[in-house]
């Protein structure tokens, strides 16, 4: 294996792209402390923000997607902002010099990667879900090597250039499945909830979910007071709903209750919750799985061909989680919690379950793969 010292990474636009490629950084950082790791992502996306707070340089591409709407006028621009990106990545490239670019999904990672290939620089996929994107679709006859997230790739990318890692995760997550005896009382304190009693996370994703928020909102609603519900509920639901779903608060007072709109400290909220509910992408699922704690899954249905149920069922079958359709969230969701919640043993089988499908090495597992196409 050869020694990684530069190293350029492209994508985002999701937490379920950038907190893989964060993971993938810290692990080239870790072997290598003297490398250089470089991101490139897409202008107002929240990667550019989210990657310099944790501690690595990032330039922006002018690209977007293009609009599923094809008689869309933002579509009209999207042959400008691709050739641009094309240029502006291979003047990146021509700056940083890298060894191996790493793809992780999402706009950037088209161009960049794109122009690695032409340039003749070894290329790398980590794909999360079990039905990959656009980008990653067009690029797979192209690149090195494709890191897989998920089994079932093979219907998409040549055979031969897959390996199985599992979804890089952070080290501050990936500490979780080692911790004995985590302290509760920390955890819970963080989010200001009293450390007695059982504790409820709900997420709809780092971008949040309408049905999920509703579906507090209707629990709430019939069940105000912690002493009625029986659990105490910290909500992530999401920044662009926050002021939404603060106000209702206001104006509907419940005890028991913290709601935040991004959640940075994930290792935290795990840790303070007894039971979980979730959207089911990919990173979700991975540190769902890696926490060990039993699970409510409601896939988005507004993901291309319904992956996040094919992500949930991986889980599920395991006999780690329930899986909850996103049409019957908001009338069935307080129902399962509070049935979960009344059954100790089973939520303790639960979390069991979900060990099995943990996969706390994919970031070394991926980083190798770079080290060998390096050599």
């Amino acid at each position: 294996m050869s020694t990684l010292t530069k190293v350029v990474i492209s994508g985002g636009g999701t937490g379920g792209h950038i907190h893989p490629a964060l993971a993938i950084a810290d692990e080239v950082k870790r072997r290598n402390p003297q490398a250089k790791v470089h991101f490139v992502g897409a202008l107002g996306r929240m990667e550019m923000d989210k990657v310099p707070a944790a501690g690595y340089s990032i330039d922006g591409l002018w690209i977007s997607g293009l609009n599923r709407r094809w008689t869309s006028t933002q579509n009209l621009s999207f042959p400008f902002k691709l050739l641009h990106s094309l240029w502006a990545a291979r003047r990146i490239l021509r700056v940083q010099q890298p060894q191996v670019v790493v793809g992780v999904g999402g706009f950037a990672s088209g161009p960049l990667l794109d122009q690695a290939v032409r340039k003749g620089i070894p290329t790398l996929i980590q794909e999360q879900n079990s039905f990959p994107g656009i980008t990653n679709r067009l690029l797979a006859q192209r690149v090195d090597r494709i890191c897989a997230g998920l089994p079932g790739l093979d219907r998409w990318f040549p055979k031969d250039r897959i390996v199985q890692t599992g979804n890089p995760l952070r080290a501050h997550v990936r500490e979780l499945m080692d911790e004995a005896s985590p302290d509760l009382e920390a955890a819970r304190g963080h989010w200001g909830l009293p450390n007695e009693g059982p504790m409820v996370f709900i997420m709809g994703g780092s971008l949040g979910a309408q049905s999920m928020n509703e579906a507090v909102q209707n629990i709430l609603s019939r069940k105000p007071r912690l002493s009625e519900r029986g659990y105490q509920i910290l909500w992530q639901c999401g920044a662009r709903y926050l002021d939404a779903c603060q106000a209702w608060l206001n104006a509907h007072p419940c005890d028991g209750v913290v709601c935040k709109g991004f959640i940075d400290r994930m290792d935290l909220a795990y840790q303070a919750a007894d039971l979980i509910a979730s959207r089911a992408g990919a990173m979700s699922i991975a540190e769902l799985a890696l926490v060990g704690k039993p699970s409510i899954l409601v896939p988005s249905p507004h993901v291309a061909e319904d992956h996040q149920t094919h992500n949930a069922r991986s889980l599920t079958e395991l006999g780690g989680a329930l899986l909850l359709r996103d049409d019957q969230v908001q009338t069935q969701l307080g129902h399962h919690l509070q049935s979960l919640i009344a059954d100790r043993p089973r939520c303790e089988a639960m979390g069991t379950a979900m060990r099995q499908a943990a996969r706390p090495q994919a970031a070394s597992d991926v980083v190798d793969e770079l080290e060998k196409l390096v050599a």
